[in-house]
């Protein structure tokens, strides 16, 4: 049974939701992915903030994290158009998109936009970086 103080800290917590998903569906999170969630949170205070590592769906070795997709949903998007959204998380992650981030797939909705379609979108399966694999000579 849960004791009231948890129960409080629980209710508390129910507007804002934050999830993270690796790619391997093993749930952990490495120092970049944390250093992503952390500078997330800090610079957008988001209501949601959903953050897969889709490194292992690449040519990179195991536990690297270098592809990421976030689904931010954020009050501070009001009234700013995609690309706007879009430089405000690239500024706050600035450090991680010189350094071992290679691609970084953004959702930026506000809070009615989510309401409307509530999930995180799928990458699509990696082609390898290579142009015989992609079909061309």
């Amino acid at each position: 049974m849960l004791s009231g103080q948890l129960v409080g800290r629980l209710f508390s917590m129910a507007g804002r939701v934050c999830l993270s998903r690796s790619s391997a569906g093993l749930g952990t999170i490495g120092p970049v992915e944390a250093a992503i969630r952390t500078k997330l949170e800090q610079a957008l205070n988001p209501e949601v903030l959903e953050l897969r590592n889709e490194s292992g769906g690449h040519a990179v070795p195991p536990g690297s994290e270098t592809h990421f997709r976030v689904a931010v949903v954020s009050s501070r998007f009001e009234g700013l158009s995609p690309l706007q959204r879009h430089r405000l998380v690239h500024a706050a992650l600035s450090e991680e998109l010189a350094g071992p981030v290679h691609a970084l797939a953004i959702q930026a909705r506000t809070p009615a936009q989510w309401q409307e379609n509530p999930q995180l979108d799928i990458s699509p399966p990696c082609l390898g970086g290579s142009k015989k694999t992609r079909g061309t000579p």
